[in-house]
């Protein structure tokens, strides 16, 4: 047993999947304490679960608890992550620090990738990565969510990236990494609460079979994340141009408030959720449980 094993408290039902060799699919807790407003956040936590149920696989909702990595939060957990105003924000550079406290922490993709890959789960469903931040050239700011796609076996089942990120810099920076990035049933990156971006994906996936067939194949060689990208089901991606407006708007104020690092995409989602009149938050909620759908299907084809 590794010492990083006896940090890791499975769930009994997560815990007989993974022995018996069943698809598992492993959700972050960030998107419930930092992504969506209360009773929202917790409705589509719920929501996430029983999709992939349906689909014949675990769901294994992962989040920091008195000194323990939860693979797998009760339904009391899940209500803590979602009314707490005091949950750590977790990727890997804060993994260490928020065991040592003891103070609950919620799982960004980053670190829900790094916590599911120590328990042997492959297969991650979320909302978007995250990415190179407009006027990164400046700040600097790049997600950890693009090096951990490089360092660990875990497909991600996302709506693209956060279109509120430099979209096309986020994908030359994936490239770099070596990160491959499919498009499901699409020849664009999605755009998060749109559709398409206008940005090419040279891998496309039409078949469920061919996605488990290329993930096989990637970890049998050694290396490590995939970006899976679902689009928006149509009836609940939005409106670009006003999107646009919204986001540009929330980079602005970000900019006068000097909100930095990771309090940024909270901030700047926040705002367009308000802007919007709570339509980012309906689109946001429905791309979240198609990709956790689209996920179960992949880990069963995967485990079949």
């Amino acid at each position: 047993m590794t010492a990083i094993s006896t940090k890791i408290v499975l769930a009994p039902e997560i815990d007989q999947a993974l022995q018996a060799g069943q698809a598992v699919v492993a959700l972050e807790s960030t998107v419930i304490s930092h992504g969506l407003p209360y009773p929202e956040n917790v409705r589509t936590a719920r929501a996430m679960e029983q999709a992939i149920r349906e689909e014949g696989a675990v769901p294994a909702t992962i989040g920091l608890l008195d000194g323990k990595i939860k693979i797998g939060l009760s339904t009391d957990e899940l209500e803590l992550f979602a009314t707490a105003k005091s949950v750590h924000k977790v990727s890997r550079r804060d993994l260490a620090f928020t065991l040592a406290s003891g103070q609950p922490g919620a799982t960004t993709v980053a670190g829900t990738m790094l916590c599911a890959s120590m328990a042997g789960i492959r297969f991650f469903a979320t909302g978007g990565i995250g990415g190179v931040h407009r006027g990164a050239a400046d700040s600097m700011d790049i997600s950890a969510d693009l090096t951990e796609l490089s360092k660990t076996p875990v497909m991600v089942v996302c709506a693209g990236a956060k279109s509120i990120l430099d979209l096309n810099l986020t994908m030359e920076y994936l490239e770099t990494q070596g990160v491959p990035v499919i498009g499901w049933q699409t020849d664009e990156l999605p755009a998060f609460y749109v559709r398409e971006s206008g940005i090419h994906l040279p891998l496309r996936v039409d078949e469920v079979e061919t996605m488990a067939h290329i993930a096989r194949e990637q970890w049998e060689c050694g290396l490590a994340g995939i970006v899976v990208g679902c689009p928006i089901p149509p009836e609940y991606a939005m409106d670009p141009e006003p999107l646009e407006a919204a986001i540009d708007e929330a980079l602005r104020l970000a900019q006068e408030q000097e909100v930095k690092g990771a309090a940024t995409t909270p901030f700047i989602l926040g705002h367009v959720a308000q802007t919007t009149g709570g339509a980012s938050v309906e689109a946001n909620t429905a791309l979240l449980i198609n990709n956790a759908r689209w996920a179960a299907r992949f880990a069963r084809a995967y485990y079949h």
